[in-house]
């Protein structure tokens, strides 16, 4: 599977570059949407990325490895699309992924919960109901 199309790849692209002139500009940085959810099929392994560099590597978002504690930072395209798992599975791309909500309020929520899979729960309940996660 490809796991980022020209069209999220270029997404991804425009966030990064809307926070580098919002830096500039001496403006708040956004607090984008997630753009896409890769995941491991076989384990808890979860990672939400807003932005990719300009070396069309490295991705910024939400990671969760399943230990309990996601955090914010960068990761590799390239090391999570290289990743081999038993039986011949890699690292997906959630297809139906969509969301309304930004990065801080998945960040929030997922430590909160202690996962990014349990956080798209209570955060998909709220945007059905156009609230805020309830069970914060």
């Amino acid at each position: 599977m490809i796991l980022l199309t020209d069209t999220l790849l270029t997404r991804l692209s425009r966030n990064r570059l809307a926070r580098i002139a919002a830096r500039r500009a001496g403006r708040e940085e956004p607090d984008p949407v997630p753009v896409v959810k890769l995941f491991n099929p076989l384990g808890p392994a979860t990672w939400l990325a807003t932005e990719l560099e300009a070396d069309g590597d490295t991705l910024f978002g939400l990671a969760d490895l399943g230990f309990g504690c996601p955090e914010l930072g960068s990761f590799s395209l390239a090391e999570l699309a290289g990743l081999r798992l038993p039986f011949g599975l890699g690292i997906e791309r959630d297809l139906a992924f969509a969301t309304t909500s930004p990065l801080s309020l998945w960040a929030d929520s997922a430590r909160h919960v202690g996962s990014i899979q349990i956080a798209q729960r209570l955060i998909a309940r709220a945007e059905r109901g156009h609230g805020t996660p309830s069970d914060r």
